[in-house]
């Protein structure tokens, strides 16, 4: 066993396997509709996710993607409908929710260390009970151990590659053992390798610890292995399903309200005609903007 595998057993020793599908949903939207003024992004959203289900939200740029992340993490308010997580009105601060934020450009000279990022994601909430600083310090080299980064623990994070920087954020949204895991555009900038390390430390968490996945993305290739169901955004409505069911040329066309050609390719699914539809065929390694809110 090597020292991220063993790690990984350690944080996620005493958890329960993934939980049956029927449990009770930790995230619940119903007739969910958000609006900038005129602009309406979607409306009569019915969505459940459950625990230790992989939900990736797709669609063109300004579709809402990262605004349905806001709402849940409570930092946007619906325009109408209704939203709970974890059987409440969501809120600010939530030591239950892990959140991986897009990628921003940080100086070479950035001081922060990579376990002051992490102790960030532990004690940078405003809810929950305080640790003294050697729990602290043991949480941070646990969780640290956990997605294979003790060696980048005293690094200034500004010196880290963009692949080693996510894998951090990873840490940092799993240091407070979070049930619900949001991941906003993670795989940005980086390579094929780098892909798939960050989707392998997420698909481990949610199948060892049951932690629900929402997992905001251009490119579904990367993530077709551990995908439970696409919500699929776009101007003409949304479309929630299993991708079997939502990738498809009649479901594509029929939400853009244009002919929209769903091609696959050698088990890769190749998107052509819709708006942004170079962000979600084929080619993983080539970076793209991310969805705006």
């Amino acid at each position: 066993m090597d020292r991220t595998e063993a790690g990984t057993s350690a944080f996620l020793r005493g958890h329960a396997q993934r939980t049956p599908e029927r449990a009770t949903p930790v995230i619940s939207l119903r007739g969910a509709a958000l609006a900038y003024g005129d602009r309406a992004l979607w409306s009569g959203l019915d969505m459940e996710v459950r625990p230790g289900e992989f939900l990736a939200v797709l669609g063109p740029n300004g579709s809402g993607k990262t605004s349905l992340l806001r709402v849940i993490l409570g930092r946007q308010q619906l325009t109408a409908g209704s939203v709970t997580v974890l059987g409440r009105v969501p809120r600010r601060g939530s030591r239950q929710i892990g959140y991986i934020p897009q990628q921003e450009a940080l100086p070479a000279h950035s001081m922060p260390r990579v376990r002051d990022l992490v102790q960030l994601g532990i004690d940078g909430h405003r809810w929950g009970p305080s640790l003294t600083p050697r729990a602290i310090r043991r949480r941070v080299d646990e969780v640290l151990a956990s997605v294979g980064a003790t060696h980048l623990a005293d690094i200034p994070v500004g010196r880290l590659s963009g692949g080693e920087r996510q894998r951090v954020r990873v840490a940092q949204a799993l240091a407070t053992d979070p049930r619900i895991l949001l991941c906003d555009e993670p795989l940005l900038s980086l390579d094929l390798r780098y892909q798939r390390t960050v989707i392998e430390l997420v698909d481990r968490r949610r199948r060892g610890a049951g932690t629900a996945v929402v997992f905001v993305t251009h490119e579904i290739n990367p993530v077709l292995g551990p995908l439970d169901r696409v919500l699929y955004l776009a101007p003409g409505g949304f479309l929630i399903g299993a991708p079997d069911e939502v990738m498809t040329t009649p479901t594509l066309s029929q939400l853009y309200g244009t002919r929209i050609d769903v091609v696959r390719v050698g088990g890769r699914i190749v998107v052509v005609g819709a708006p942004d539809a170079d962000t979600v065929h084929s080619h993983a390694d080539d970076p793209s903007a991310g969805g705006q809110p």
